[in-house]
């Protein structure tokens, strides 16, 4: 891929909608190229602003109740059969007035349809919580096809812990947890749902283990656990940070390692 394909495919690499195997040769071309390294960071920023929330303004209640009342209403279904069987002054109805009955319980029954149709396609659409799983699960999985588990190497927290310093605008968290049968091999930024982040890489036995950490809040608390394409999926937030663990181990190692991490104090 040459600097001007890599520019070309460059927003929807950062808007996530390349195939796999063009984002894994875009990512190939941007680790060589430092012009393209140059254009993601500036993209990146500029996406990560347009996603803070101070720059939506919601209309005033006012103006909506205005716009609101100067519509024309349309008369409803009802009104429409009533119109029929002759209530318009009085009139007896026309020979045709039961045709008209029939169009307009038709009519009603369209509106039902349809009205059961846009409610399946909303219910369709995913939360933004499922939409975040998929994401990471997706990054998680990019993260084992192109060897890129770790940006720093390294089984000491004293090693990784400095090496996020002035790569982020937070301090994450790290945390040994090798006597418990997960060590911890090494470190890496990401790119999730708009921001950096940090992500520190486990292990148990053979299977690594991507814990994900950014800025949150500490409401629900309480660890989630999940399984989707056939991963195990943790989320929990705790001291502000928001934590989200996954792996292809089994969900008891899973479940034990969240366990252990939430155990020891935040380094």
């Amino acid at each position: 891929m040459d600097h001007e394909q890599a520019s070309a495919l460059l927003p929807g690499y950062i808007d996530q909608e390349l195939g796999l195997s063009e984002a894994l040769e875009f990512e190939r071309h941007l680790a060589g190229c430092p012009l393209c390294q140059e254009a993601f960071a500036q993209h990146r920023d500029v996406s990560a602003q347009l996603r803070q929330p101070g720059l939506r303004v919601d209309a005033p209640k006012e103006l909506a109740m205005r716009i609101e009342a100067a519509l024309p209403r349309a008369p409803s279904p009802w009104e429409k059969l009533a119109g029929w069987f002759g209530a318009r002054g009085g009139r007896a109805p026309s020979a045709w007035a039961p045709f008209g009955a029939v169009g307009a319980m038709g009519a009603m029954a369209l509106s039902v349809v349809a009205l059961s149709v846009s409610l399946g396609l909303y219910l369709a659409v995913p939360s933004s919580e499922a939409r975040l799983t998929q994401e990471l699960v997706d990054t998680h999985i990019r993260s084992l096809q192109v060897n890129h588990l770790s940006d720093v190497i390294s089984t000491d927290r004293h090693t990784v812990k400095p090496w996020f310093n002035g790569k982020l605008d937070f301090a994450p968290p790290v945390v040994d947890l090798a006597q418990e049968g997960y060590p911890l091999v090494g470190g890496r930024l990401d790119y999730v749902d708009g921001r950096t982040v940090a992500v520190m890489v486990y292990r148990y036995k053979l299977h690594p283990i991507n814990l994900y950490v950014w800025p949150g809040s500490d409401a629900g608390a309480q660890p989630r656990i999940r399984e989707q394409q056939g991963y195990h999926v943790a989320h929990w937030n705790a001291q502000g940070m928001n934590y989200w663990a996954i792996t292809d181990a089994g969900n008891s190692e899973l479940r034990n390692f969240v366990a252990q991490l939430r155990a020891h104090p935040a380094s």
